[in-house]
């Protein structure tokens, strides 16, 4: 069974882009284009991991973790942004506990080793 990973960004081609180098390594990819959806969505199914964006309109990917991981706490996240100060990733790391922290633009290379690594932290 192929590991799934949901990429929640409300630029729909960041989740294209992200779809397209991880399918072609065998990763299903799902997308959601808010918070809401995510939320909504894992409800019925749970992934095997996310990666959140953090700068969305309505709910933003900090509020969005914290629900997740309200009733996932294992689920692996990682933030997906292009808030590249070292501040914003010590926030993300350090301070919001996130899994791991990708900024844009990512390398294709970059992107498969660090999702790998996040289902990793799942079992997959």
């Amino acid at each position: 069974m192929c590991p799934k990973v949901m990429v929640v960004d409300d630029e729909p081609d960041t989740i294209d882009l992200v779809k397209l180098i991880l399918e072609s390594e065998g990763i299903d990819v799902i997308g959601a284009n808010s918070g809401f959806e995510c939320l909504e969505f894992i409800k019925e199914e749970l992934p095997d991991a996310i990666l959140l964006d953090i700068m969305m309109p309505d709910m933003n990917g900090w509020e969005t973790f914290h629900k997740i991981k309200e009733n996932n706490p294992g689920l692996p996240v990682a933030m997906l942004t292009v808030k590249s100060q070292e501040f914003d990733k010590m926030l993300g790391l350090h301070v919001i506990k996130a899994d791991d922290y990708i900024t844009k633009p990512f390398s294709r290379k970059e992107l498969i080793k660090r999702t790998r690594s996040l289902l990793e932290m799942d079992g997959q």
